[in-house]
């Protein structure tokens, strides 16, 4: 029996200089570091950070005033910092860097403002984004399941307004809290960024994770936010967004039934709806998104974040492990 899936998916040695360059850069850049899990050499490295397509790279700024606001902006997309509540950690803030699953590989600027009610400095890093390693499937189906007609079209087009809409606004507060949940337990039947090619057409690399799971499995909210939309659209079915605040969204598509309300607050692991094959799927399974400030990453690289509660801190991820999808520092 094949699998359920979704088809909406239509060190060298240095010249002096350029030690002198380095010891400028790392003088520039002291008071920004990643989260101590995954810093390799001393604090402040050069400012740089690399990770692949569809992670997510954690970025700490030391800053003593609880009333600095600080905010980044990463390739045209605005990135949120946040006060970093952990009692182990020194005050400052965190931002959390989507990685698109089609940014550009190549090295990018991540400008980040601090501003207090007397000033505003700036902090430039820079990102190396890489190639992330994404499968090809092909598939055959029939040609209604792939192909849209006038009507169908306009209808598509006028569901991506409606979510565009929708998502238009970010929450300015910070809605989730430390522990992520995973939605289903089940066999993953779709693999993140893998490209599609239905019926000899190339299509748009798949955004999400495909769970499958029975009919009618309850599916848990991951962290705790707020309804922003409902849908039942003609590929992705019966479907949750849910606002975790700060440009933070996660999408729970297929239902079979949805079981909260547009504006509702809900709690990580409140069930939100129940596994279903609605929309265009070859059978019942989950599909499960996140965008994280505008970007398409892995929903799986929550559950790897070091945020697992306020008091205890979660071990580190091997910088050198192929299996984490948690951004880490470049060396």
């Amino acid at each position: 029996m094949k699998p359920a899936v979704d088809l909406h998916y239509s060190r060298h040695a240095m010249p002096a200089q350029c030690l002198v360059g380095i010891a400028i850069l790392l003088a520039g850049y002291l008071l920004v570091d990643l989260v101590p899990w995954f810093v390799p050499t001393a604090q402040g490295a050069d400012g740089r950070y690399t990770g692949k397509q569809g992670e997510i790279i954690i970025v700490k700024v030391p800053v003593d005033d609880s009333a600095t606001r600080v905010q980044g902006k990463f390739l045209g997309r605005a990135v949120s910092f946040f006060p970093d509540t952990r009692l182990e950690e020194p005050k400052g803030f965190v931002g959390l860097l989507g990685i698109d699953l089609q940014d550009e590989p190549g090295t990018h600027e991540l400008l980040v403002e601090l501003k207090t009610a007397e000033q505003s400095r700036m902090l430039r890093y820079s990102i190396a984004v890489v190639k992330g390693k994404f499968h090809m499937e092909h598939l055959t189906l029939p040609k209604d399941k792939v192909d849209l007609d006038e009507k169908s079209l306009a209808r598509w087009k006028a569901e991506q307004e409606q979510v565009k809409e929708a998502l238009a606004t970010d929450s300015q507060s910070k809605l989730w809290q430390p522990g992520f949940v995973e939605p289903v337990s089940g066999k993953r039947t779709g693999i993140f960024g893998s490209m599609r090619v239905m019926n000899g057409q190339a299509r748009n690399p798949h955004n999400g994770e495909d769970i499958g799971a029975p009919l009618g499995t309850a599916v848990a909210a991951t962290n705790h936010g707020v309804v922003r939309l409902t849908v039942d659209h003609i590929f992705s079915g019966k479907g949750v967004f849910l606002d975790h605040g700060l440009g933070f969204y996660s999408m729970y598509f297929h239902l079979s039934e949805v079981l909260v309300k547009e504006g509702e607050q809900v709690k990580a692991g409140q069930i939100v709806g129940k596994v279903g094959a609605t929309g265009r799927a070859t059978g019942p399974h989950l599909h499960w998104g996140v965008k994280l400030n505008g970007a398409r990453v892995n929903p799986y690289a929550l559950l790897d974040l070091p945020f697992k509660g306020t008091v205890q801190s979660a071990a580190p991820v091997p910088s050198g492990d192929p299996t984490s999808s948690v951004g880490a520092p470049a060396p």
